[in-house]
């Protein structure tokens, strides 16, 4: 993760691909779209991020001398291609969605304008991390909206799909809106804040409950206190008498439950922390928590001031994949097209304009690059002749999803599932594009 990503992380049909293009000495210049045809059916949008390890990807992209040794000792390429592949740097531009972009169905996130071979070799790694990394952040900030202003806290990295995942859910979490995270490496990576409390193998490890508590605050005055190990309200009232113990040096910042009924046992420990002075000891609350569970949590008004979420927020329960693809759509100047069944794809590259109306998302429309429709423009250059344009700043992100949530209708922005989608479009342009072209391979079909 803090290293470089081997060019050997695709998959064999892009390098045979490669080969037979070098073959057939074709490399113009192609134009590849990433987008998505459906959303998973709880989500009403996607978060369009992972730019900048795309970016990070292309500019250092390159061949080491052992993997091109792996490469003709394991598959026999011949050293013609492998003395290309020697040379290969990514050369082209990027067009891309800003990170923290709310996305939808069939919209390009991010365009590759490259010579072939290169555009081509870029696609494993381009799709995983935006698709990963974009299906976090709209799980994250749908875990974060039902939070309605109480903190979050990603606590799943024990429970990842590994350790890339682990951190790139950490990460999402604080784009969408989160506190931070509780893994160290996230922290060091992205510069998120990091969070942590104490486990109960801590607490079992001492004889005493008590002791565990007066031990832990001694070291660490400001922590959160475990408490349902054994009894949760039992636990409670050790931490008031430790308040008692410690008088003004008692400065434990708060008290976290793991276990149980959570509205009932937040709302006892409120009562009995402010029924001893302690109004200012906060409630953490975990336990394989979701947006649902904490949307239920918060309108029983439980008072709990931040939610640990951890395993169905980072396998992204409920919306773990999307039929993302990676597809040309433009070669030497010419629009490729698609029409396998339910899999039509609109030749020729694209732009993606969104109008906004008295500060409300209404419509997007999909258009020609070219064309100049009615509305913002989302596709940006973020990287022209293999060199990046600037990094892609965590808080510039977390910013505009903000933003962008705010003026998405209610029904949109709710967690549960809209009465009606989010209007897309494609320009009469595009459409003009895709009959003609349609046409044309019908009559190459009839006249071969």
């Amino acid at each position: 993760m803090t290293r470089r990503t081997s060019a050997l992380f695709t998959d064999l049909y892009e390098l045979t691909m490669a080969q037979a293009y070098a073959a057939e000495r074709m490399n113009e210049t192609a134009v590849f779209e990433l987008t998505f045809r459906k959303m998973p059916r709880d989500r009403n949008y996607i978060v369009a991020a992972g730019i900048g390890d795309v970016l990070d990807f292309l500019a250092n992209f390159h061949f080491e001398a052992e993997e091109l040794d792996h490469l003709r000792d394991t598959y026999h390429f011949p050293e013609p291609f492998l003395r290309r592949l020697k040379e290969l740097q990514f050369t082209g531009d990027v067009f891309a969605m800003p990170e923290g972009t709310l996305v939808f169905p069939h919209e390009p996130i991010i365009q590759v304008v490259a010579p072939i071979i290169e555009a081509q070799l870029m696609e494993t790694f381009v799709l995983n991390q935006i698709h990963l990394q974009s299906l976090a952040v709209a799980k994250a900030a749908r875990v974060v909206e039902a939070a309605a202003g109480r903190g979050v806290v990603d606590f799943g990295s024990r429970r990842a799909h590994g350790t890339e995942a682990a951190v790139k859910v950490a990460r999402a979490t604080y784009l969408a809106g989160g506190m931070g995270t509780s893994n160290v490496l996230a922290g060091q990576l992205y510069g998120i804040p990091v969070f942590g409390t104490m486990a109960h193998s801590y607490i079992q490890a001492h004889d005493r409950e008590a002791d565990s508590f007066e031990s832990f605050a001694a070291l660490y005055p400001q922590t959160t206190l475990l408490v349902d190990t054994y009894d949760t309200l039992d636990g409670v009232r050790k931490v008031i008498a430790l308040a008692r113990k410690m008088g003004e040096q008692f400065r434990v910042g708060a008290v976290r439950l793991d276990s149980g009924d959570l509205g009932a046992l937040a709302r006892e420990t409120r009562r009995i922390l402010d029924d001893a002075g302690l109004q200012r000891v906060r409630i953490f609350a975990s336990s394989s928590l979701d947006e649902h569970e904490i949307a239920s949590l918060v309108s029983s008004a439980a008072p709990i001031d931040t939610f640990g979420v951890g395993t169905k927020l980072s396998v992204m329960e409920g919306g773990s994949h999307l039929d993302m693809a990676y597809k040309l759509v433009e070669y030497g100047g010419k629009g490729r097209l698609k029409l396998s069944s339910k899999k039509v794809l609109h030749p020729g590259r694209k732009q993606v304009f969104r109008r906004v109306e008295r500060g409300r998302m209404v419509r997007d429309v999909i258009g020609r690059f070219d064309e100049r429709l009615p509305g913002e423009p989302l596709l940006e250059a973020v990287m022209l002749s293999g060199k990046s344009l600037g990094p892609i700043r965590i808080e510039d992100s977390r910013t505009r999803l903000q933003r962008e949530l705010a003026r998405l209708p209610a029904e949109l922005r709710s967690i549960e599932p809209a009465v009606t989608t989010y209007p897309v479009g494609f320009s009469e342009r595009l459409d003009t594009d895709l009959e003609a072209l349609r046409a044309e391979l019908l009559e190459e079909k009839v006249n071969a």
